[in-house]
């Protein structure tokens, strides 16, 4: 969505890949005349990483990885990035390796200093007239949760408070409890278990940080801070114990309420906003920045107009979704979240005002239910405008699962953490 300013459910496989019509961002700048570089993850091909960057390095075509031992593509020119590894996963379990898309693997550097120091190479030897484009993505923060020997006691698990939605059992059972990042720590959640993940993640964050100071530094050092965009974002949101979850795989705030900062010509300074937007919005934003024309292809909107007059209001409201088991809904004080699987249909809502946390279901309270029917609405609109089509009937998400509705566990406030735990000792 970031690289092609366009809506989930207008995508190929999930962003897999990035069919030539859709025109990424690296590519839109590229044909403006802008040098583009491209270092770290790419989850979207090689063929679209080719016609993105016209520079790269340490380049790392899949999702996630060891940290400490990235297979890595250097750049090529003319896109080929066909060169594959032997790599053994797990050794103990077993015998036959895998192949993997690299060209070397750095053993023993850390993801968050490799792909640091490919920016900071790229900056300090730049020698063009023209503008550059840099596209830096990293690994970091997410697990597995390691990082250099200095940044690792950096945080005390002792004296790091629990969230106030802490939960030792996932409070609504959505048939994920073994989902990916679910599984990276027991049930029940013990708080001193819980402490010391935030530790770690706490410090992969410090880590991070201290790199993106140095491609800062790299910018000051060359003299190109003053007239450059910077911007830092991220999509991991883990839960980590809020809500009896540890992953992302979820539509509460702690997972979809994500870092965005931008800096630069054009931007107030000092600025915050509680304005709504998505993560692709960046892609039209920066195009106005820049004097370049946003391609057809892109769905997003500007942000820019926030910048000129803070009151404007880009998006009234945000679509959610993950995958066929929810959907959601909010707009600047209010969420409503569905879940729909066939042995449960739950609808809550949240006044975000009042409840940051999310702990209290006003679905079924008097005086909510006209917000609660508003939202609803709303999300059968916004469902029908991303085209969210879960069948070859058409049906949206709100009404594919009403046929549910006799066999599902109707409980509009959600099972409690004893039930939830009850029926997570019958499952395992």
């Amino acid at each position: 969505m970031l690289n092609t300013g366009r809506g989930l459910f207008h995508l190929v496989e999930n962003g897999k890949s990035i069919p030539c019509e859709h025109v990424t961002m690296g590519e839109c700048l590229r044909s403006a005349g802008y040098r583009t570089f491209g270092t770290g993850k790419w989850h979207n091909g090689p063929d679209s990483y080719a016609r993105s960057f016209t520079d790269g390095a340490e380049i790392f075509f899949g999702g996630m990885w060891d940290h400490w031992n990235v297979p890595a593509c250097d750049f090529h020119a003319d896109g080929d990035y066909e060169r594959k590894i032997h790599y053994t996963p797990n050794f103990t379990a077993q015998s036959d390796p895998v192949m993997v898309r690299a060209d070397h693997i750095h053993a023993g550097v850390h993801s968050t200093d490799l792909f640091t120091d490919a920016a900071v190479d790229f900056i300090r030897s730049y020698q063009d007239d023209k503008p550059f484009f840099m596209y830096v993505s990293f690994l970091a923060p997410h697990d597995p949760r390691t990082m250099p020997e200095e940044y690792r006691n950096m945080y005390n698990p002792d004296d790091i408070p629990l969230p106030g939605n802490y939960a030792e059992m996932p409070l609504v059972n959505f048939g994920w409890t073994d989902g990916r990042d679910e599984s990276i720590e027991a049930y029940p959640r013990r708080p001193e278990r819980i402490r010391q993940h935030i530790a770690d993640y706490y410090a992969m964050i410090s880590h991070i940080d201290t790199r993106v100071g140095l491609v800062l530094d790299a910018l000051e050092e060359r003299g190109m801070a003053e007239n450059t965009i910077v911007v830092l974002m991220g999509d991991n949101g883990l839960a980590i114990g809020q809500h009896g979850l540890m992953g992302k795989q979820n539509l509460y705030e702690h997972s979809v309420n994500v870092p965005l900062v931008m800096a630069g010509p054009g931007i107030p300074a000092g600025m915050r906003s509680e304005k709504l937007c998505y993560l692709m919005d960046v892609y039209p934003t920066l195009c106005d920045l820049c004097g370049v024309e946003i391609p057809a292809s892109v769905e997003a909107k500007s942000l820019a107009p926030i910048f000129a007059q803070p009151d404007t209001t880009v998006r009234d409201a945000l679509y959610l979704a993950f995958q066929g088991r929810m959907r959601g809904v909010m707009d600047e004080r209010y969420k409503l979240i569905a879940f729909r699987t066939e042995k449960l249909k739950l609808t809550q809502l949240f006044d975000l005002q009042n409840d940051p946390w999310e702990l209290n279901n006003c679905y079924d309270v008097p005086g909510y239910r006209e917000i609660g029917a508003r939202l609803e609405a709303r999300m059968l609109e916004l469902s029908r405008e991303w085209d969210d089509r879960l069948n070859e009937d058409g049906d949206v998400f709100w009404q594919a699962y009403d046929r549910y509705e006799s066999a599902a566990v109707k409980n509009p406030r959600g099972p409690s953490g004893a039930d939830v735990k009850k029926q997570m000792q019958i499952s395992q």
